[in-house]
């Protein structure tokens, strides 16, 4: 049996079978990157709710794991060279597993380089940009009378959008075969019904994303992933 005792985490989280992957996470965006990632690869993972918070994610024992105080995070006890290793940013997780298990980030170079590079299209732009659009439209940010900042990432988010659904013409996935690329940017685009800012992004003058969205929760894995680990009632 593996020894986890050099995580503090697993103090507060004690895991109940510590030889599989331990998942510290929430169902947001980007919490669900990681589940439907473990769900794809057929992975063994055990879940531990870590909800946002302070008294979680700012807790000793979870920033012990990830000093950046945001989910998700690992702990894989049979990473690299056998050794346990703890890891956090939910890209780097993806990026991991995939090439832990060789599935999802395609067959070549060019293949891992184009996945690569959607995934950091999704954490360096869709990310960033559909979070704070969300705060302007769903969160405090809606009360702030200004309508600046939130035209500033309506307009973005449209670009962003825009840049997706001409990638998507004549495809089914964003970077070939279905990756760690349509798991990194789908939920993502889920957030915005949830924001209730799909019409201000013009979402349904976009077929190509629609359908792309329809067919990547239509998948076992993604819809037992899609609430991994479950939000409290």
């Amino acid at each position: 049996m593996s020894d986890l005792s050099n995580f503090p985490i697993t103090e507060r989280w004690s895991p109940t079978n510590p030889d599989v992957i331990q998942l510290y996470s929430f169902p947001t965006p980007n919490g669900v990157k990681v589940s439907i990632a473990l769900e794809e690869m057929g992975l063994d993972y055990e879940a531990h709710l870590v909800t946002l918070s302070d008294a979680d994610v700012k807790s000793p024992e979870f920033l012990s794991l990830n000093p950046n105080n945001k989910i998700p995070a690992i702990i894989d006890p049979n990473g690299p060279d056998g050794e346990a290793l703890g890891l956090w940013e939910s890209g780097a997780i993806l990026l991991y597993l995939a090439e832990k298990t060789g599935k999802l980030i395609g067959s070549t170079a060019a293949d891992k380089a184009v996945i690569t590079q959607w995934v950091m299209f999704q954490m360096g732009g869709v990310g960033p940009m559909l979070g704070q659009l969300g705060f302007f439209t769903k969160f405090a940010g809606k009360d702030i009378e200004d309508p600046r900042p939130r035209e500033r990432y309506q307009n973005e988010a449209k670009r962003l959008l825009a840049v997706l659904e001409k990638q998507l013409e004549g495809r089914d996935w964003i970077a070939g075969d279905f990756s760690i690329a349509d798991i990194a940017i789908v939920p993502w685009l889920n957030a915005l019904a949830y924001y209730g800012a799909q019409e201000a992004v013009g979402w349904t003058d976009h077929p190509n994303l629609v359908a792309w969205h329809k067919r990547f929760y239509a998948r076992p894995a993604v819809d037992k992933a899609k609430n991994i680990p479950p939000r409290p009632e």
